[in-house]
């Protein structure tokens, strides 16, 4: 990990740009006193919003900003993200580039199909070092199942090759290589092809929504969920739980962005129609995700915390009517629980949202490493802090947060 602050990072990217502090203050909106101090290091940290306005005035992501980590916290033993990297670009299926005749072995597609569900429970319980590890073996085993089977189960087969990319696209998310997630989404869409599943082809779509909003793409990534939602959208008579899941993904997906955008009448009226696609479905596994009631108001949390004006009382307020119970996807609850803390924060609870990311972090350590929303606020409560807090410091040290750590 670089020892480079994000005052630090911030004037390494003004000075590529060939900008003037007070350029970058006209192009973001920061006033040029907060970005002197940060570059000075007389600031360690600035408010979320603050951050993503330099982000996007000086064309980078703010997981770079902050120096978000890149690489899994273990090493791997035969695969790693450079593996993954490698198996999501695969150059054997690219036309006209000779390469060595495929002498694959892979197993049987029931046998595959049950790795890629272990995956799937991998990711949803944050152990990503164990799936870095395993998921370009299975890109590059599905590969060769697709291959070989046909009929019925060759459609299933490239069905499931589409949630391994899924999968992929998620976890390079996660690690902040935003471009190969880019490139597995792709592939995604095209397995979901090849499967003849329009729904499989709709969760693409939400997982392309959400890196674009990694991206900071926002208008385009409120565009593709919702236009897929209306494509996709059941009737009222004849519908599965399926397609209200997956209708309802999307809804949530385009609320994200709409509320990033300061359009919050449209994020709530896209959760108001989520919510009611949840009542039709009930609680739904489906396609690697879930869908329910409670995934909705999570994410009614969520989107009172986004956009320049965020409502934390109104975000705390929505998480009292949140069933922690009812949510059975481990990283799932961290997130909640993560806008919970920021919350807790930003109405003045600084013990209180300390104690709840101490114990997020201790039910998904390494998943927490790679949270753009933990990190930034870990930063600015340290940067608030009234007097020496010896927890919030070793919180901060074991994210990375503080220069030299």
């Amino acid at each position: 990990m670089s020892d480079k602050s994000i005052g630090d990072r911030i004037a390494d990217l003004r000075e590529y740009r060939g900008m003037t502090q007070e350029e970058l203050a006209a192009r973001s909106g920061v006033h040029v006193d907060t970005i002197r101090k940060l570059e000075q290091n007389n600031r360690r940290s600035a408010r979320l919003g603050t951050l993503l306005a330099l982000a996007r005035a000086l064309d980078t992501e703010l997981d770079r900003l902050l120096g978000q980590p890149t690489v899994t916290t273990e090493l791997p033993e035969d695969g790693g993200l450079i593996a993954l990297r490698d198996a999501i670009q695969d150059i054997s299926a690219l036309p006209g580039v000779p390469t060595d005749d495929l002498d694959d072995d892979p197993p049987s597609a029931d046998v595959w199909m049950g790795q890629v569900r272990d995956a799937t429970t991998l990711y949803w319980e944050g152990e990503y070092s164990q799936l870095a590890n395993s998921l370009p073996l299975l890109l590059r085993d599905g590969r060769a199942v697709a291959r070989e089977t046909t009929g019925s189960l060759g459609e299933k087969v490239w069905n499931r090759l589409a949630l391994s990319y899924q999968l992929a696209a998620s976890l390079a998310t996660q690690a902040g290589h935003l471009d190969w997630a880019f490139e597995a989404v792709a592939k995604q869409l095209q397995a979901a092809e090849r499967a003849s599943d329009p729904l499989m082809e709709g969760m693409g779509v939400s997982t392309l929504s959400w890196v674009l909003l990694r991206q900071g793409r926002w208008d385009e990534a409120q565009t593709v969920a919702e236009r897929k939602a209306d494509a996709l959208e059941p009737s009222m008579r004849r519908s599965t739980n399926a397609q209200h899941a997956v209708y309802g993904n999307l809804l949530v997906a385009a609320a994200t962005p709409a509320a990033r955008r300061d359009r919050k009448d449209e994020a709530e009226q896209f959760l108001n129609f989520a919510e009611a696609a949840a009542v039709r479905s009930g609680p739904v596994r489906v396609y690697g995700t879930a869908f329910s009631q409670t995934d909705v108001k999570t994410q009614i949390v969520n989107i009172a915390l986004a956009g320049s004006e965020p409502d934390p009382a109104k975000a705390l307020e929505a998480s009292r009517h949140v069933d922690l119970q009812a949510i059975k996807r481990p990283v799932h609850l961290a997130a909640h629980r993560v806008d919970v803390a920021l919350a807790q924060y930003q109405t003045g609870d600084s013990d209180g949202a300390l104690d709840t990311l101490l114990e997020v972090e201790a039910d998904q350590p390494e998943w927490i490493q790679y949270q753009t929303l933990a990190r930034a606020t870990v930063a600015e409560m340290r940067e608030e802090e009234k007097r020496r807090n010896t927890k919030l410091r070793g919180l901060a040290a074991r994210l990375r947060i503080e220069p030299g750590v």
